[in-house]
């Protein structure tokens, strides 16, 4: 059973930030609906939506029902010594990108984190040719774990409709999947699988807060 969601924890507070920094970044809005839903895809009402409030710390998946018990978790997790933490509708990881932001709140302000995301995506689709190949790299450059993510990012892509033509174009040149990022953007979650929150395969329907993903 859903629990009624409270206003602060809209899933349409991800998806309008996504349009709006796609907008920006001048990339496919569709392709930014697909990295905020294969992060923090939860099923509502028989339909994907991505949530805001969402971490991940070592490995754990958390969605919280508020902002302020997001960041709340966050300062905790970070006071604890523990850096390796996912925050927000993109999951950005405040061990590798915190150098990016003022504060772990911010990664739980979604235009900001959807502005980031989108700069992101844009740079390592020139790098990578492709928006399947950008996306597989935003989660990890492991190629295995980048791999399982591509199939999924592809999977979610399609379910949105409005596919870009380039979506698993050859890449631009002969870098290997390991290369390293472009300036300014350490790899997401290092060599470890990454921090999606959503398994490799879409779910069917689920409790709305569960401590796993």
């Amino acid at each position: 059973m859903l629990l009624a969601l409270p206003a602060q924890a809209r899933p349409d507070l991800c998806e309008s930030a996504a349009r709006a920094a796609a907008r920006e970044a001048g990339i496919p809005a569709t392709v930014l609906l697909a990295i905020t839903l294969a992060e923090t895809g939860r099923r509502m009402d028989g339909q994907l939506r991505p949530w805001p409030w969402a971490a991940n710390a070592e490995g754990q998946g958390h969605w919280f029902a508020t902002r302020a018990e997001a960041v709340a978790f966050a300062r905790a997790t970070l006071a604890r010594g523990q850096r390796n933490l996912d925050l927000g509708c993109f999951q950005i990881n405040w061990r590798w990108h915190g150098q990016g932001f003022t504060a772990p709140e911010a990664l739980l302000d979604p235009p900001t984190a959807a502005r980031y995301a989108a700069r992101l995506l844009s740079d390592l689709h020139d790098e990578f040719g492709s928006w399947e190949a950008a996306a597989g790299a935003y989660h990890s450059r492991t190629p295995a774990f980048a791999n399982r993510y591509r199939a999924r990012f592809r999977q979610i892509l399609a379910a949105l409709g409005d596919t870009p033509a380039n979506l698993a174009a050859p890449p631009r040149d002969d870098r290997p999947a390991n290369a390293l990022p472009a300036p300014g953007y350490p790899l997401f979650a290092g060599s470890a699988a990454g921090a999606s929150l959503v398994p490799a395969t879409l779910p069917a329907a689920r409790p709305l807060f569960e401590d796993t993903p």
